[in-house]
């Protein structure tokens, strides 16, 4: 018998089947290998970030500050290669460090003080962006012959399509997302703190070390984002990427991910960005469509599996007790 706390899973599954099977029937070019890999290269910014937010959401917090994060990257790496003589590798490896040391000091803060999650990152998202502005107010484009070398990076698949280094890393992230929540004792620890705090104790888990521990993970993530998104976009700006916070958010939760916490998938998360990938695809072919569309359609599917969600906790609620 399925565990209903996959059905969240299943369907995303399920509607990512439907939903391409519809585009091939209308559009068979679809079908392609180019629309496969300019599905993951457009989408790996987000992809990478969500690998993050569904630690986050597992546990039962939320993390509001990457889409700064990713914006601060940018601006990071377009500075720094502009005014020092620094590889791009050396500026990856510092930005790394810094968005990583950057969530855990959030981790640090909502443990220490007992502070909501929303409250500190959200603090954390107007320090970022702050900080991308005293960088530079302006768009800042990066030029660099390996910077260059990077973006030119891709295998040709059969059909023409280009698989991009940048499709690659996403696809890299969601393996190290799957190994880290769901092959680990930190990933055991990340779905007990999702069950509550005292679960987590009563389980063993050093709840202050593992929630600092979970958004310096999610900096991580968000810097590496950044560093995709630069790449992607050839350039540092500290207005890039506003909202992508509740993009990722709801890309967590159309992946299956419960956002009570305790419950979800790593994996689903990937079907989660291919599918938002796909309706705005759709929309690319159709012509005819505004691109509000696809907002409106991602607004549809996150308020069906909020539904859902409800309905599965209200199963899971014994007969007598309230539900949660």
């Amino acid at each position: 018998m399925i565990n209903p706390r996959r059905y969240p899973l299943l369907a995303t599954i399920a509607i990512f089947v439907i939903a391409y099977a519809i585009c091939y029937v209308q559009f068979p070019y679809m079908l392609s290998t180019r629309v496969a890999g300019n599905l993951l290269t457009d989408n790996a910014y987000l992809g990478i970030v969500a690998v993050g937010m569904t630690v986050v959401i597992l546990s039962g917090g939320i993390d509001l500050s990457v889409g700064a994060v990713i914006a601060f990257s940018g601006v990071f790496i377009a500075v720094m290669l502009r005014d020092t003589g620094l590889h791009p590798l050396l500026v990856f490896a510092l930005l790394l460090a810094l968005t990583t040391a950057f969530g855990a000091a959030m981790g640090a803060l909502i443990h220490r003080l007992g502070m909501p999650p929303f409250i500190v990152t959200l603090a954390g998202m107007f320090l970022a962006r702050g900080v991308a502005y005293m960088l530079t107010i302006d768009s800042v484009a990066i030029d660099h012959p390996f910077f260059d070398t990077l973006q030119s990076t891709y295998w040709l698949m059969p059909g023409k399509g280009r698989l991009t280094l940048i499709g690659v890393i996403m696809l890299l992230a969601f393996v190290v997302g799957h190994v880290v929540a769901h092959r680990t004792r930190f990933g055991a620890n990340v779905f007990a703190l999702g069950g509550g705090q005292q679960t987590a104790r009563l389980m063993g888990s050093r709840v202050g070390r593992t929630t600092v521990m979970i958004y310096a993970f999610s900096g991580l993530m968000a810097g590496l984002g950044g560093i995709v998104f630069a790449l992607y976009t050839g350039s540092g700006y500290p207005l890039a990427t506003v909202g992508t916070e509740l993009t990722a958010i709801a890309t967590v939760v159309i992946g299956g991910t419960l956002l009570s916490g305790g419950a979800g998938y790593v994996f689903g998360t990937l079907f989660g960005v291919l599918t938002m990938g796909l309706i705005q695809t759709y929309i690319v072919f159709d012509g005819t469509l505004s691109s509000w569309w696809t907002k409106i359609a991602i607004g549809v599917l996150l308020l069906a599996f909020i539904v859902l969600q409800k309905a599965l906790l209200r199963l899971g609620t014994p007969r007598g007790a309230a539900p949660a």
